[in-house]
């Protein structure tokens, strides 16, 4: 190897190791600051408890809600090509590069007390604005684009002659949808799903601006967080954020997971295939 390769190699390992370096630092400072005795006791604190019982019940309610409007969307723009869909796909997107702060109060003009429909809702007895119907709906619009940008990937990689044949065979749009084409993208979908599942249990602008943060009503996990660090509860915000990052990390492992496993099996299929015709070939 050249010297200037070699230099080349160091210089890539050692941006590479300051990277790692720094996201890896203020992970562990989360758990190094807090002892196991403290984090175990902070964590069985009601305030602790309640959190994490609406955490999880309005992420559980956002991500059913996204997967059965983003799964037939993201189905229509992974396998049709049509006038529109573009400017489609990036209006789906448009709240990833949102502020969450912004998401919160466009949530808040739009379905707010004084709303283009809070006022209309209002007239039928429905309140929205700083209730858990409005974590759900703070939840979707920030992790939405995260499952429907892999859905349309995953839909997009599934093998047209597979749509076709189904359809030839007589199954109708419906058929070929739930029974061809979701099996085929399911991998896909799977890991879509576990990020949209971590962007909202994350949530935190959007949630605060639109919904408020009411204990046991609309406080989740990461405003309970901010509420401990406010009140000066260093220990109590670090072993809520320590709860935080393992079950992020933990998605984020499940997703790796579920892609190389689908990558693996695409692999064993192309080899089979390749297999096969050169045992016909011989």
């Amino acid at each position: 190897m050249r010297r200037s390769d070699r230099l080349v190699a160091v210089a890539f390992g050692l941006a590479a190791t300051l990277l790692v370096a720094f996201v890896l630092l203020p992970i562990a400072a989360v758990f190094v600051r807090v002892p196991p005795a403290t984090l175990l006791s902070q964590l069985r604190s009601k305030g602790a408890l309640d959190a994490l019982a609406v955490s999880l019940k309005t992420t559980t309610i956002a991500l059913a809600l996204i997967l059965f409007l983003g799964t037939p969307a993201a189905y229509l723009l992974g396998t049709r090509s049509f006038r529109g869909s573009i400017a489609l796909e990036t209006i789906l997107e448009v709240p990833l590069v949102l502020p969450p702060a912004v998401a919160g109060i466009a949530l808040l003009a739009a379905f707010g007390r004084g709303g283009l429909l809070g006022r209309p809702l209002r007239a039928m007895g429905i309140e929205v604005g700083f209730t858990q119907a409005a974590v759900v709906m703070a939840l979707i619009f920030v992790a939405m684009p995260f499952y429907v940008r892999q859905a349309v990937a995953a839909f997009g990689s599934v093998d047209r002659q597979m749509l076709a044949a189904s359809r030839t065979l007589g199954a109708g749009q419906g058929e070929t949808f739930v029974r061809v084409a979701v099996p085929l993208a399911a991998k896909g979908l799977g890991a879509g799903a576990a990020l949209a599942f971590a962007r909202a249990l994350g949530e935190f602008g959007a949630t605060i601006m639109f919904a408020g943060n009411l204990p046991g009503s609309t406080q989740t996990l990461p405003l309970a967080i901010y509420a401990q660090y406010s009140a000066d509860n260093l220990p109590g915000a670090l072993a809520l954020a320590a709860l935080l990052v393992a079950v992020s990390v933990g998605l984020l492992v499940g997703v790796k997971l579920i892609l190389r496993a689908g990558r693996a099996d695409k692999e064993r299929a192309g080899w089979t295939a390749f297999s096969s015709s050169r045992s016909g070939i011989a």
